[in-house]
């Protein structure tokens, strides 16, 4: 066999190695009842802001925890611990996807992605915007 054919056979292999290595590490979406079923794996949990609970950031003793409550795509309510600094416009967020993993009875995410409500509405630009044209 030739040298080329070697290299070519050696870099396929490494292809699929680094491919079922990826699909073994991706995460999935789920709600809470499966992410606290499978404690050791790694979850994108879709839900809301529950706003009537209390939100406990200290940023002088902790800067990178943030504690809030979230709700679920099927209402479950959990404590969600967020290893990292409380997001700007946290509050205004009409949706969260948490990335993350349960422990014990809480939820403890590494990142988060929010969905905040958009300052154009029907394509118009609301008047607060309008004034910062």
């Amino acid at each position: 066999m030739k040298k080329s054919h070697i290299a070519l056979i050696i870099v396929i292999a490494i292809l699929i190695g680094a491919m079922v290595t990826a699909i073994n590490d991706s995460s999935s979406y789920a709600d809470f009842s499966e992410a606290f079923s499978e404690p050791s794996g790694e979850f994108h949990v879709v839900g809301k802001l529950n706003r009537d609970r209390q939100m406990i950031y200290d940023p002088v003793s902790n800067p990178d925890e943030f504690i809030f409550y979230m709700t679920d795509i099927k209402n479950e309510e959990k404590k969600v611990v967020l290893h990292k600094s409380k997001p700007q416009d946290f509050e205004r967020s009409e949706q969260i996807v948490l990335i993350g993993s349960a422990q014990g009875d809480e939820f403890h995410a590494n990142d988060i992605l929010m969905k905040c409500p958009s300052k154009y509405q029907d394509g118009e630009i609301t008047a607060k915007d309008q004034s910062q044209i």
